[in-house]
């Protein structure tokens, strides 16, 4: 696949993009160029790392641990992050992150406040991109599995965990990650 048109420059337009974290309006904007026109399915994440990668930088590695994981549940290989991309927009899916404070580097008291602190954040965002909240939504990680599927359930939104948690696909968790979130979307009855 070639590199879709206009993600070339994306450096120069986010200067910080992997090299360190961005500002909230930072990651959107990159989310934002990848976004689908009709939202099928959507996948909560915990936070960006304080790495400063981000799923949605087209300028980072194909290996990086989630961004590969949920390439191998489209069954797909890209060559770069921007054609991974548009292959995840293409097949409706979004990832959204409950915070976009890192909080990979935090103790898990603090970071599970910042996630519940920033919950109405994010259930606005999900409302923009499903109004009628009838969408799939998968949640990631053990914490925000339990902190978000109980919130979101409440506010009407269609979370397929039913219970589940799905794992961060690294640190040897990839196998169950893709064995649960296939199993999930399964379920859900969404096709990859």
């Amino acid at each position: 696949m070639a590199t879709a048109a206009g993600d070339e420059g994306i450096e120069s337009r986010h200067p910080g993009a992997g090299r360190g974290p961005l500002p909230r309006h930072g990651y959107l904007a990159l989310r934002q160029r990848y976004e689908p026109q009709s939202v099928g399915l959507i996948v909560v994440a915990e936070s960006p790392p304080q790495s400063g990668e981000y799923f949605y930088d087209p300028t980072g590695r194909v290996t990086e641990p989630l961004f590969a994981a949920l390439m191998k549940a489209l069954g797909i290989c890209p060559s770069t992050k921007a054609c991974g991309l548009r292959a995840f927009q293409q097949q409706g899916w979004v990832l959204v992150d409950a915070t976009y404070e890192p909080v990979d580097k935090m103790s898990n008291t603090r970071r599970d406040a910042v996630i519940i602190r920033d919950y109405p954040l994010l259930r606005d965002d999900l409302m923009n991109l499903a109004p009628d909240r009838s969408v799939p939504v998968i949640l990631i990680k053990a914490n925000i599995c339990r902190l978000l599927e109980p919130m979101l359930s409440a506010d009407g939104f269609n979370v397929v965990n039913r219970g589940g948690s799905i794992p961060f696909p690294s640190h040897g968790w990839q196998r169950v990650f893709g064995h649960k979130f296939a199993a999930t979307l399964k379920a859900a009855e969404v096709s990859a």
